[in-house]
């Protein structure tokens, strides 16, 4: 199968794609950060660093193959946290527009339209129900689904929505590959030690893999890459340290977060430690959330961070450190894009 990759990233849709054993042959992204990460990590794929707005048609596939295009316009604007543009008046809630003016052109196979699940409710279901009635125009068996990244191995409870377009028969979704919830310690407990603010590109392994989960990631990598950590000020780190795992702002006493006008405002993910035996919580914006380690009083690492998304080790993040928090906290996970991809290579 055939791949397009709208909305690309860094890659995480694609990284999931090219497990299953799709190839992907063009992918579209307009942040040139994001961009020079995908390159690095799909150097075969066309890239087309451009604004899908101001891009009239996709450069075209020779191939028999059956094509899918995927992607996830940017989901911040339907997020259920952002209740500020969370509306038909933001421009970047109507690039589901675009996507599917290419998916009318291209007329692929499959379609993997993703997001978060908050797109369902988004102006009372406005752009579900519009994505949703347009394929069914275009002749496709739509359905959607959301899927927790937890059921496929993924460290992280993260909750997708995926509407998929098909011209083939057989069942869309794929099932749960695990009822055993991979943690934490499963993920990063053989990576380094790292102080805060650690800026080492490159560095030895801590131990050897703990578990099957980070024997896979690893792969056959011998030493760790992207191991940043945002240099928090002491006081933050002071906070830090009456954290327990699972704790979040709440544990830290009330004279240490005066420089908050209203601490009550905070959501429980600021200042959230993870706990090694259960997976994270949602790996969002964790640098500005404050996500804390396990055990250690600093944010995660990079790498930490692309371990509990599910990124291989050999996966390379380009840019400053603030670039490669954002990259890898915007990804869908590769582990949660390989199973739904491989569901459609059984219907192809």
């Amino acid at each position: 199968m055939i791949g397009i990759d709208l909305f690309c990233g860094a890659g995480g849709l694609s990284a999931g794609a090219v497990a299953a054993g799709i190839r992907i042959a063009v992918a579209v992204e307009s942040d040139q950060h994001a961009v020079a990460t995908y390159r690095t990590n799909h150097p075969g794929v066309k890239v087309l660093q451009q604004d899908i707005r101001s891009l009239p048609d996709l450069p075209p596939i020779s191939s028999t193959q059956p094509t899918v295009i995927f992607g996830g316009p940017p989901c911040q604007g339907f997020s259920t946290s952002n209740q500020r543009t969370r509306n038909a008046e933001n421009p970047h809630n109507l690039l589901y527009i675009d996507f599917l003016r290419h998916v009318r052109s291209v007329n692929p196979s499959f379609v993997v339209f993703e997001n978060v699940k908050g797109f369902i409710e988004t102006e009372r279901g406005f752009f579900f129900s519009a994505v949703v009635r347009e394929l069914e125009r275009l002749g496709y068996r739509v359905e959607h689904a959301v899927l927790n990244a937890t059921d496929f191995s993924v460290p992280q409870r993260r909750s997708r929505l995926f509407i998929v377009g098909s011209r083939a028969d057989g069942q869309l979704f794929p099932k749960p590959t695990t009822d055993r919830p991979t943690t934490v310690a499963d993920a990063i407990s053989d990576l380094p030690d790292l102080p805060n603010g650690a800026a080492i590109p490159q560095t030895r392994y801590g131990t050897k893999p703990k578990s099957d989960y980070s024997r896979l990631l690893r792969g056959d990598c011998e030493t760790c890459t992207n191991n940043y950590v945002t240099k928090n000020a002491d006081y933050v780190v002071e906070r830090y340290s009456f954290i327990p795992p699972g704790g979040n702002w709440r544990c830290i006493p009330e004279h240490l977060m005066s420089n908050y006008s209203d601490r009550a405002r905070c959501h429980d993910g600021i200042y959230h430690r993870l706990s090694w035996g259960h997976p994270s919580i949602v790996i969002g914006n964790y640098r500005k959330n404050m996500l804390v380690h396990p055990s250690a009083n600093r944010g995660l690492s990079v790498r930490e961070a692309a371990r509990l998304q599910s990124f291989a080790d050999s996966y390379f993040f380009t840019g400053s450190i603030g670039f490669q928090q954002q990259q890898v906290a915007n990804a869908v996970p590769p582990l949660l894009g390989k199973a739904v991809f491989r569901q459609l290579g059984n219907c192809s």
